[in-house]
């Protein structure tokens, strides 16, 4: 497994504090990486509950608090209560939350293995749209494939620009079918997959967490590759953990119906409470060696992948277990360019700019 990618950062460069020593989450600087900055650090060790007057919002960091957040009824939606509740599964991962979404069929689950690579490729239309398919894997098996072959023969490419951002958009073709050109016009009947899996930015991003985890590993590259029984639990317990390691959304917003009491204090009630995804997920009092991407980690949680029958969910793990494939099928030797290393960034969203690859 790779190395750590450490907290540590020298005192000079931490974040600008608030009265009181509080680090301000929307401060100058403080999105260029909370977890350098040791931003998530200090809120969950010295200010487990406290107000952020930048968000608006109580500040909950601890896994056992945030946790608690998401799934206790005392809680409920923001800004509204018309927003999912405890238990009802909180927008979280990829999911937003939507009260309209219908979920994708469990088929798309399975891995597609009607066609080969080189079948998918030259059968997938030019511009991977396709009529509504009730089995999402397929379609977006041909797109990865499509997309993978096109940057297959360059001396360098971006994973971003031109395979992260494509891919979500034609899978959400294919999931919600052709879009209207007029913005203002109503919804289709019956809602769908709409609501969320029309937010592509948010998979885009997560696709190119998961990328970059998997890149900076050549063994578990390697493994994958490899094919075998394993190889699809592998890449979906890394998925998995990058949603953990790595999430999307780095912030989901909460509201209080009575006074709540927390590791840190008591919550009053009626209150905004934002619920810091990106630092509960690197808790070392929930995960050990937090900040290390280890896909067999013993400690893993579910539930920082998101309500499982989301729209958005599943077609993220498709795209990141098909999107992988295809690249290694069609560049197998796919590496980093030279001297260049993955940097994320963003506070409220999270996620690589650039992935610049040699795919050959």
């Amino acid at each position: 497994m790779p190395a750590d990618r450490s907290e540590a950062l020298p005192t000079a460069r931490r974040p600008h504090r608030l009265a009181g020593g509080q680090p301000g989450l929307l401060e100058p600087g403080a999105s260029t990486d909370p977890y350098r900055l040791r931003l998530y650090r200090i809120l969950r060790t010295d200010f487990p509950l406290g107000h952020d007057p930048g968000l608006g919002a109580w500040l909950l960091s601890r896994y056992e608090d945030v946790v608690l957040a998401l799934t206790d009824p005392r809680f409920t939606g923001y800004p509204h209560d018309g927003a999912p509740r405890g238990p009802v599964p909180a927008p979280l991962g990829l999911c937003r939350g939507s009260l309209v979404c219908t979920p994708l069929p469990e088929a798309g689950t399975a891995p597609a293995a009607t066609a080969t690579p080189a079948d998918a490729a030259a059968s997938a239309p030019a511009d991977t749209a396709a009529d509504p398919d009730p089995d999402p894997a397929p379609a977006v098996e041909r797109a990865a494939y499509v997309l993978a072959r096109r940057i297959a023969g360059r001396d360098r490419a971006d994973l971003v620009g031109e395979f992260c951002r494509w891919l979500p958009a034609g899978a959400d073709a294919v999931a919600t079918g052709p879009s209207s050109p007029d913005p203002n016009a109503p919804p289709r009947p019956g809602g769908g997959a709409d609501d969320c899996a029309r937010q592509t930015g948010l998979r885009e991003r997560a696709l190119a967490s998961f990328l970059a985890n998997m890149l900076d590993d050549p063994d578990l590259l390697a493994a994958v590759a490899g094919g075998g029984a394993g190889a699809g639990m592998l890449l979906r317990r890394a998925w998995a953990e990058t949603l953990r390691r790595d999430p999307p959304v780095q912030i989901v917003l909460r509201r209080t119906r009575t006074e709540v009491r927390v590791s840190g204090g008591t919550l009053p009630a009626g209150e905004a409470v934002a619920c810091l995804i990106g630092a509960a997920g690197r808790d070392p009092a929930r995960f050990a060696a937090p900040d290390r991407f280890d896909p067999l980690r013993a400690d893993a949680d579910p539930l920082f992948s998101g309500p499982a029958g989301c729209p958005a969910a599943l077609l993220g793990r498709l795209e990141a277990e098909h999107g992988l494939r295809a690249l290694l099928t069609a560049m197998p030797r796919i590496r980093w360019a030279e001297g260049f290393r993955p940097t994320s960034s963003g506070v409220l969203t999270r996620g690589p700019r650039t992935l610049l690859v040699r795919p050959s």
